[in-house]
């Protein structure tokens, strides 16, 4: 793909911030706190410009959209990405810490393979806000003849589905990589959705968002689609490649991997269930056989659906 001739490409934080009315975070989501850190000083600059007396970090700054597209959680933290972005940017905004006011977030997500969406085919994601006219610009300003953008007030379930659903395509990778049938991939995505639902709803998400284009359309695409880099990885571990060689020949982020463990550990602190999520959580951590997780979910405990 060509890069048009009216966008800029520059390595200089500061430069691509200049006179920014929407920022968009795509920065893996264990650098993500490093990136947002490392625009604090420029925002705070920028709205220092305006005032008089430079006193308060309250002017430009506050004008920008801040949009995640990582879909992924903080190591160590468990935060998602937005809330990465609300803590590290709060000193821009007259805060030292938390959620400040006058920080316009917002997190876009859903069924988008980038290639796809640059060669122009028909994509249709989520974008979500708790202001409800951050997201309503978004959507104005990001909509066009090929991506649709709907609106959402649920955060929480959109990162979290966005988050959750490459732990499941590492699965689902891994019953194609061990020449599993149909039957066997309908059952885990299917589970695998019931598994994302029950975290998000826990942690504040609705059911209902889960059910569409940020929980199950982006978890159908990353399962079964060939550009999906968390499916990727699980086929080669399920053709008995070791972790550690599969993402040595890379160049890009599986998500998934490292987002296993913090979803794992979300779904502890909330008593929630995570069956495939801790079977790939063994696979990816523990060195557990591909084969030997299929069966322990296979052989779990009966139950009603």
């Amino acid at each position: 793909m060509r890069v048009p001739d009216d966008v800029a490409i520059t390595g200089a934080l500061g430069e691509a911030l200049e006179d920014a009315d929407i920022v968009l975070g795509a920065m893996p989501s264990a650098h993500a706190r490093a990136v947002y850190g490392g625009m604090v000083r420029y925002l705070q600059s920028a709205a220092c410009a305006g005032l008089p007396d430079r006193s308060t970090a309250a002017g430009r700054s506050r004008d920008i959209i801040f949009v995640s597209v990582t879909k992924g959680i903080e190591p160590g933290s468990l935060k998602r990405m937005t809330e990465v972005a609300a803590e590290v940017l709060a000193p821009a905004f007259g805060d030292s810490g938390g959620s400040p006011r006058g920080l316009r977030l917002a997190a876009l997500s859903g069924p988008s393979f980038a290639l796809e969406v640059a060669r122009g085919d028909p994509t249709a994601v989520v974008i979500a806000s708790a202001d409800a006219g951050v997201a309503a610009s978004v959507q104005e300003e990001f909509s066009g003849p090929t991506l649709r953008l709907y609106t959402n007030d649920d955060v929480i379930g959109t990162e979290l589905g966005g988050a959750v659903k490459n732990v499941i395509a590492i699965a689902a990778g891994v019953c194609a990589g061990l020449g599993l049938g149909s039957n066997s991939m309908a059952s885990l995505v299917t589970r695998g959705l019931a598994e994302m639902t029950r975290l998000a709803i826990a942690l504040g998400g609705r059911r209902d968002t889960l059910a569409g284009l940020a929980g199950l359309g982006d978890l159908i695409l990353t399962a079964t689609g060939t550009l999906s880099r968390n499916r990727a990885v699980g086929v080669q571990l399920g053709q008995g490649r070791r972790l550690a060689d599969i993402l040595g020949g890379m160049r890009m982020v599986a998500e998934g991997v490292g987002t296993t463990a913090a979803t794992l550990e979300l779904g502890k602190r909330r008593g929630i269930e995570m069956p495939i999520t801790e079977q790939m959580h063994a696979v990816l951590d523990q060195g557990r056989e591909p084969r030997d997780a299929m069966r322990e979910l296979m052989e779990r405990r009966l139950k009603q659906e």
